[in-house]
């Protein structure tokens, strides 16, 4: 046998009880796949591992490649612009205070807590700020300037206390991109996150002023959502090895700074964080079930996309998908552990 025949062989018994994990998993999905159709809003699943789709189905004639509205997911694409933002100096950091950057839509005589506030703070949703989402979104976004009118909410809180998730933290972080680079936010995602092969946003409201509305009514398609995903479980890197999102600004956004008052959950920058299937597991959720979850020690991607005009919270969907959730993690452990037990018989 000469040495390139060996090392090939040698290669091919390294890499056989991974691909065999992996279609043992992808056959121990089907039956999961098959019963999640019970679940009406759902509309698309995917599932990847290790940047392998194992499965994949739409339902009720719902496609993982069409756009779909993504909701509040689309907050963890603004905490990314912004993270990139800050590695290319067009920020200069979390602890940066916002109101120098939105001096013209200050509020006439503002609270001085206003001065107070940092980009940090927005992205864990930690301004104090009354909430512009709930009860008060209609209101908001009826008004002449969604900036200046986030900025002039009664303070619920001090800047760095409790968290107040308000898409209207998120809407400021979009307005401060725009004026801090002097370019729309969608422009910088497609010129910073292009490069990511199969990334992409369809359409996006913007508010009076012009600016993309940051964390919500964002179109993107489940493989886009996908993609975005694998992005992060990758460390940052596209599969071609370009460095998109730093390796520190993904690990900042995965700590823990707050928690949900509603689920217990941890909060970070952008991303959710909680245990499913006895897992750590970051999330990103829009309203009605729009779901991106990433699951770093199984090296797992899955989306979940619904009707989005459902509120999952309250209806008691979205714990219906960290369910589903925990069935594909169970399958995919059990895979694993089929595809080892293969390998050990072969060998």
């Amino acid at each position: 046998m000469t040495r390139t025949a060996a090392f090939l062989l040698a290669l091919s018994l390294i890499l056989a009880p991974a691909a065999s994990a992996q279609e043992g998993a992808a056959s121990s999905l089907i039956s999961v796949l098959d019963r999640a159709e019970a679940l009406e809003p759902l509309e698309t699943v995917i599932v990847a591992q290790g940047g392998k789709i194992l499965a994949e189905r739409g339902y009720r004639g719902n496609s993982a490649e069409t756009p779909t509205n993504i909701k509040s997911a689309s907050k963890t694409i603004i905490s990314a612009l912004v993270g990139i933002a800050i590695d290319k100096g067009v920020l200069k950091g979390v602890d940066q205070k916002i109101a120098p950057i939105l001096r013209p839509h200050l509020p006439d005589d503002p609270d001085p807590r206003i001065q107070e506030i940092t980009i940090g703070h927005l992205l864990s949703m930690q301004a104090g700020l009354g909430r512009t989402s709930g009860p008060n979104y209609g209101r908001w976004v009826s008004s002449r300037d969604w900036v200046r009118a986030a900025l002039a909410m009664p303070f619920d809180g001090e800047p760095g206390g409790q968290m107040l998730y308000s898409t209207g933290s998120t809407h400021l972080l979009s307005a401060i991109l725009t004026r801090a680079s002097g370019r729309s936010t969608l422009e910088l995602a497609r010129e910073w996150l292009g490069p990511l092969d199969g990334f992409a946003i369809g359409g996006w409201e913007r508010d009076p002023q012009g600016y993309y509305l940051g964390g919500n009514q964002m179109a993107m398609s489940p493989r886009s959502l996908l993609a975005f995903g694998e992005l992060y479980r990758n460390g940052g890197k596209t599969p071609e090895g370009q460095q998109l999102v730093s390796p520190g600004w993904i690990e900042a956004s995965w700590r823990q700074r707050t928690n949900s008052r509603y689920t217990g959950d941890g909060y970070g920058y952008g991303w959710f964080l909680r245990m499913v299937g006895g897992r750590d597991v970051r999330y990103a959720w829009g309203y009605g079930g729009q779901m991106l979850y990433i699951v770093p020690d199984l090296g797992l991607t899955v989306v979940m996309t619904s009707e989005e005009d459902n509120p999952s919270a309250r209806n008691g969907h979205r714990d219906d998908l960290h369910a589903l959730l925990a069935e594909i993690i169970g399958a995919v452990e059990a895979g694993e552990q089929a595809g080892d037990a293969g390998a050990a018989k072969e060998g």
